[in-house]
């Protein structure tokens, strides 16, 4: 088999680093989760256990043509690739002794990996998602009331507390501490809150610029704030900061069972990409 493992994120970037970068969209959370690792640690998501990674490589040392990462105890993200080789990636994880509880990626390759992983069957969708790219920017107009800001460090209790409800509201561990997570996000100076009557009301961050890409994620409105435009505005202000980084790509996934966030995201000027989806095995 020609798929090689590895937890030396710095050896993963030298012989994918390429491949990813040549479609930075489609795997832009291959690039950004690998970069946090890359200057945060190989525990950088979790003491679960470290951050692995692999490549396949046509065969005689050819072209890199498929990657994966996975942060225990997340389900492995898999870049673009044909069915055959996600089946064969899921042998040599098998093979390797690694556990799982599912996969993501884009539909036929999770799909082929699922079955090849569970022997059929085995598997239920968690989540289906859908990447949108930026075209042209157009925030509503007018604005709801307030105004964007960059978040600091006295906002990391309150930002890390709507990061916990975010992700309670998306179903992932309400348990975890976001406190870190958020930090690295104020210190890169991508996070933004929106201010209304000077109190904070909705919150947007973006990765750092990399390989041309950003990616807004997460949007935050508390409950008793939505429907007031706070969430579009804030998004609009995080993407035109992205734009302003020199981003030439600006992108974001939507859960597809949520259609106000999709058609939020449209009016705002995003366009679907491509679709993606989250198993669960059984």
């Amino acid at each position: 088999m020609t798929w090689q493992l590895t937890e030396d994120v710095e050896e993963f970037h030298r012989a994918a680093g390429d491949y990813l970068a040549a479609d930075a969209a489609r795997c832009t959370a291959l690039l950004t989760v690998s970069e946090t690792v890359r200057r945060h640690g190989p525990h950088a998501f979790g003491e679960a256990g470290p951050a692995r990674f692999g490549w396949w490589r046509e065969p005689g040392g050819g072209r890199v043509g498929a990657a994966f990462l996975q942060t225990p105890p997340q389900p492995p993200m898999l870049a673009p690739m044909a069915e055959p080789l996600a089946r064969e990636l899921a042998q040599v994880l098998r093979g390797a002794g690694v556990p799982l509880r599912g996969v993501k990626g884009g539909d036929g390759s999770a799909q082929a990996f699922a079955e090849e992983w569970t022997g059929g069957g085995g598997w239920t969708v968690a989540l289906r998602l859908r990447l949108f790219r930026l075209g042209q920017l157009t925030p509503k107009r007018p604005a709801p009331p307030g105004a964007a800001r960059q978040a600091t460090a006295d906002d990391l209790p309150l930002a890390a507390a709507w990061m916990k409800e975010f992700a309670a509201d998306i179903g992932e561990s309400s348990g975890a501490d976001h406190t870190r997570n958020v930090a690295r996000r104020v210190a890169d100076g991508c996070l933004y809150l929106w201010e209304s009557g000077g109190q904070p009301v909705s919150t947007a961050a973006r990765s750092p610029l990399l390989a041309g890409q950003s990616r807004v994620s997460p949007v935050y409105t508390p409950p008793g704030l939505r429907g007031r435009g706070y969430a579009g505005a804030v998004t609009a202000a995080v993407s035109r900061s992205a734009l302003d980084a020199g981003a030439e790509q600006v992108l974001l996934f939507t859960d597809l069972a949520n259609p106000t966030s999709n058609a939020l995201y449209q009016r705002l000027g995003y366009r679907p990409l491509a679709d993606y989806v989250d198993l669960a095995f059984t």
